[in-house]
């Protein structure tokens, strides 16, 4: 599949922040890391984890991790790990959160306003190629 590549520096960086919020829900419990960076950094590591594994347009791959993220939250809003019935589960309560909050999407959306400044300054474009009009190019 000529979409997929491998992208080490993104992997690792993926790692990085991984190792990161396992510690910060480990060991850090306040008022401002826990609530506010983790969630700022989860849609970071996770738009590493997309450009790792597939040669994906910045505002493409930074918009799908946005709304991923927003979905998770809106599914907290609906209880979805109890809908689904889940509830019982501590990983699933870890993954897919049980307590909305718009904290948590202003959260999601710096992160994902850091992620794209950096990716333009380091010289990735910004707009889908006018040769391409898919999310892959």
């Amino acid at each position: 599949m000529k979409d997929m590549r491998f992208n080490l520096k993104y992997l690792l960086l993926t790692v990085a922040l991984l190792a990161i919020e396992i510690i910060i829900a480990r060991y850090v419990h306040d008022n401002i890391i826990r609530p506010f960076i983790g969630d700022f950094l989860v849609v970071i590591l996770i738009h590493c984890l997309v450009m790792s594994f597939f040669k994906v347009n910045l505002m493409a791959a930074a918009l799908g991790v946005l709304l991923f993220a927003y979905a998770v939250e809106i599914s907290q809003y609906y209880h979805l790990v109890y809908v689904l019935g889940w509830g019982s589960s501590r990983f699933a309560k870890i993954i897919m959160g049980t307590s909305f909050s718009w904290t948590d999407m202003l959260m999601y959306t710096g992160g994902i306003i850091l992620v794209v400044v950096i990716e333009m300054l380091s010289g990735k474009p910004l707009r889908i190629n006018r040769k391409s009009y898919g999310v892959f190019h």
